[in-house]
């Protein structure tokens, strides 16, 4: 496998990373700090970035329409317009049988046999949500997310540096420094403690 090809997959790897810190752990930022024993810098994940008149509390419950219509009502209330309802993929069963599964239909006019039992947008009383599967979320929060106010701050730029070569084999080094910006802390709400 040549450079470019490891550096690809390395490239890949990271992004994966970067997403899973973004959405998959609750991570409470800090500033960080210099001098004799220098603690790194640490960004917010999006569960920290969303505001608690926001957050619907779960209770250790599997996720509800309710949670979903309660959540939705806050973020509307606030004036947010969210648009993403991000669930994990186990959710997606759930989201599946919502009143009923009332999209689900059966297609056999034309040969095939297909049966259809998703949700692809959800039509509430406040707004229009896409539902999207995650599978690098954290597994007890589903987001209601109005994209438009969420950004990827970049601080240092992915940048790869050659290291010393060592026989035949070069090493290179990557490095950035990201983080995750939130321009309206009610603009997006959540729903956490889900099983």
């Amino acid at each position: 496998m040549n450079t470019n090809d490891q550096l690809g997959r390395a490239l890949k790897e990271i992004k994966r990373d970067l997403e899973y810190a973004y959405v998959g752990a609750s991570n409470a930022g800090a500033a960080g700090t210099g001098g004799g024993s220098p603690t790194a810098r640490e960004m917010d994940s999006a569960d920290q970035l969303i505001g608690a008149a926001n957050t619907t509390a779960g209770g250790s419950a599997a996720l509800t329409e309710a949670m979903l219509l309660s959540t939705g009502q806050a973020v509307f209330n606030a004036g947010g317009d969210a648009s993403i309802f991000m669930i994990k993929p186990a959710d997606a069963q759930i989201v599946a049988g919502f009143t009923g599964a009332s999209g689900r239909y059966r297609n056999f006019n034309d040969g095939t046999k297909t049966l259809v039992n998703a949700i692809d947008l959800y039509v509430s009383p406040y707004g229009e949500y896409k539902v999207v599967l995650n599978r690098h979320q954290m597994t007890t929060h589903a987001f209601l997310l109005d994209p438009t106010m969420w950004r990827s701050a970049v601080l240092r730029p992915f940048s790869r540096t050659l290291l010393a070569k060592s026989g035949d084999s070069d090493k290179h080094f990557v490095v950035g420094e990201y983080g995750l910006m939130h321009l309206n802390p009610l603009a997006s709400g959540q729903i956490n403690a889900l099983t």
